[in-house]
């Protein structure tokens, strides 16, 4: 996986609809993003091409409309960012954010045994391994 570049929250919301819908066209990103912010039409033009410059947007031409396709795949920019945080956050101790998360009772019950199952499997499968 190679660094992509930053994006802010706003575009980071841009990116959601392009990753669910692509191939999208403007009218159909500014559509669905009306109908969950406040922002203006010309705001998400603006985001859109800020995304495009960043080398994270492709666009083709048809007729007289532009139609968007992620350069970036959701679950690559994810994991980037998720690693960053972990880094940033916790110098890259996985260990020690989940201890911050329980110790300050930001799991519910329902979260910890989720947690519990994945490792459990996760261990079964490299035992298996």
């Amino acid at each position: 996986m190679s660094d992509y570049p930053q994006i802010s929250e706003a575009e980071y919301e841009v990116m959601k609809i392009v990753w669910k819908y692509a191939p999208i066209n403007t009218n159909e990103i500014t559509e669905k993003l009306l109908a969950v912010s406040s922002w203006s039409p010309k705001t998400i033009q603006t985001l859109i091409k800020r995304l495009v410059n960043k080398g994270v947007l492709a666009y083709e031409k048809e007729s007289r409309v532009f139609v968007y396709t992620p350069l970036v795949q959701e679950c690559d920019y994810i994991g980037q960012e998720s690693k960053s945080f972990l880094n940033r956050f916790f110098n890259g101790n996985i260990t020690a954010m989940v201890s911050s998360f329980l110790e300050n009772d930001r799991l519910p019950e329902s979260e910890i045994n989720n947690l519990r199952s994945i490792l459990s499997a996760s261990f079964h499968k490299k035992d298996g391994e």
